[in-house]
């Protein structure tokens, strides 16, 4: 040694992936049904069974027992608000999305909007209109 004092090496970096998940315990999505030839309109109680035999029929028994509540729904628009728990949502919004038919007739779920947030889905700016 001429004097001089020996660094120290910093250790290597290591490389740590985190995933965080959503801490939401719920998804909420804004639906709509429709029914292009018209007829009978689903009341709240039968969007809930067509919603279950939507799960059940792609998702089996264990899909069917998901939870989901209807929040809110406008039978003259046929529109709702439905919460799932997370770990739910891509089953309810798959099943959902290959429902074909209701009561014999053809019909299709749209999903408007999803989150994880109840008060996000109050709202939508592409509707607001200033006075």
């Amino acid at each position: 040694m001429t004097g001089r004092m020996a660094r120290a090496e910093p250790p290597p970096a290591t490389f740590e992936r985190r995933v965080l998940r959503s801490a939401a315990g719920h998804h909420y999505l804004r639906v709509r049904l429709e029914l292009p030839d018209g007829g009978a309109r689903p009341n709240a109680a039968q969007l809930k069974q067509l919603v279950v035999a939507a799960l059940r029929e792609l998702h089996g028994e264990v899909g069917a027992a998901l939870p989901v509540d209807v929040l809110t729904y406008e039978e003259k628009t046929l529109s709702a608000i439905l919460r799932v728990v997370s770990s739910g949502f891509v089953k309810l919004w798959s099943a959902l999305t290959l429902l074909g038919f209701y009561q014999n007739r053809r019909c299709a779920f749209r999903v408007l909007q999803t989150s994880p947030f109840l008060l996000a889905l109050s709202g939508n700016s592409r509707e607001l209109i200033l006075d």
